[in-house]
């Protein structure tokens, strides 16, 4: 394990799979991991071949967030890794859909991960939590993320005691689709991306970009904003093999064009 990369990233039949390789930390982040992590990322986004992505963890942690022991001296820092909060905004700004595969705990910056993941399937020894409160520190995704997915105060009954949310209550919150066996976590993300990735590429991603661009947006512009998104699908060849196989009572064979 010791000569294994922090970090895993695997492209194998349009996915593009993160994995964090850092179990013996329960994947704290690193300056290194953070760096890999953003250009895996920005791979996800601009690679035509990807057409989904899956973040997943080793070990008994999904991500613990950032190793608060990883003392950096300026000269050791790196301007060229993004904060928290922009590697963040990077993920949001991806069009192609990500899935959270959550093997474990789930905390802070973990959690943030997670949540900004479009499908959520968590092991049933996952758990999300921010803990900061516990070691005098606040938080990015707690406050920003957890308190608009859930009504107000049930969102600070975590966030102020620093409580987790285990698998199946995380479930009933809906802050994840599905919690299943531990061992059938992967199965289970693959299933998922099985039955997003028989839809058409560019469609799939047309409706997360309608959906991030006019997030905080009134309904009238929504509608403008995927119109004009839908239309410019309606172009690609892929529209176009999907009417023909349509007519033709066959599967489509989708190209990403």
């Amino acid at each position: 394990m010791a000569d294994e990369p922090l970090v895993l990233y695997e492209v194998k039949d349009h996915i593009g799979v993160i994995t964090f390789n850092r179990p013996e930390k329960m994947n704290a982040h690193t300056q290194e991991m953070r760096r890999i992590i953003q250009n895996a990322l920005l791979d996800i986004k601009h690679n035509p071949d990807i057409w989904l992505g899956i973040i997943t963890g080793r070990g008994r942690g999904f991500c613990t967030g950032k190793d608060l022991l990883e003392k950096l001296s300026p000269e050791e820092r790196d301007p060229s890794v993004l904060a928290t909060n922009e590697r963040y905004m990077l993920q949001r700004s991806i069009n192609k859909p990500i899935i959270a595969a959550v093997n474990g705990a789930c905390l802070a910056g973990g959690a943030g991960t997670a949540l900004l993941s479009d499908i959520v399937i968590m092991s049933d020894q996952a758990y999300f939590g921010w803990p900061q409160v516990k070691r005098g520190i606040s938080s990015v995704s707690g406050p920003s993320m957890l308190s608009r997915m859930l009504p107000r105060s049930v969102a600070m009954s975590y966030l102020l005691r620093g409580k987790f949310i285990k698998a199946e209550e995380a479930v009933t919150l809906n802050l994840a689709h599905e919690a299943v066996p531990h061992d059938d976590l992967m199965d289970a993300a693959y299933r998922w991306a099985d039955e997003i990735l028989v839809n058409a590429p560019l469609a799939l991603q047309a409706i997360k970009e309608a959906e991030r661009l006019t997030e905080s947006s009134p309904l009238g512009v929504r509608m403008d904003v995927a119109r004009e998104i839908a239309n410019r699908v309606l172009q690609s060849d892929d529209s176009k093999e999907g009417i023909q196989a349509f007519k033709e009572k066959r599967d489509p064979v989708w190209t990403g064009h």
